[in-house]
């Protein structure tokens, strides 16, 4: 019965450090894919128009739909 339970606390520790990992990469994609800065020249030379976000900086609407922040 003791060895049981202890193989069960092992297999759930292993299963939360796998859940992690697997958020963590997730993250990590997440945050590649985001659309970097852009100055206000190249957002007008790509055909984009620039918009004011309340609360927050600038951010350039190009043509595509993303919508990458002004710096």
């Amino acid at each position: 019965m003791r060895m049981r339970r202890i193989l069960g606390l092992a297999l759930a520790a292993a299963t939360l450090v796998g859940v992690s990992a697997v958020g963590a990469v997730g993250a990590v994609s997440a945050e590649a894919a985001s659309s970097p800065n852009i100055s206000r020249e190249e957002c007008t030379a790509a055909g984009g128009q620039i918009v004011s976000r309340p609360y927050s900086s600038d951010a350039c609407v190009l043509p595509d739909g993303t919508r990458p922040a002004i710096t």
